[in-house]
């Protein structure tokens, strides 16, 4: 059986807290600014893509 290499979860973290930190800061600091939103929804579904790669 493979095993991913060790930088895959840490990817996959740091792309989730990076999306959901921008759309908090998106709705918290930058009222006006929908790209905030648009730019954190990819960096979670990045991180959902890498978790599907991690065995």
């Amino acid at each position: 059986m493979r095993q991913s290499p060790s930088w895959v979860p840490i990817l996959m973290l740091a792309l989730l807290i990076l999306g959901a930190v921008l759309i908090i800061a998106r709705n918290l600091v930058f009222s006006g600014n929908n790209w905030l939103t648009l730019v954190g929804l990819g960096c979670i579904m990045g991180g959902l893509f890498t978790a599907t790669k991690w065995r």
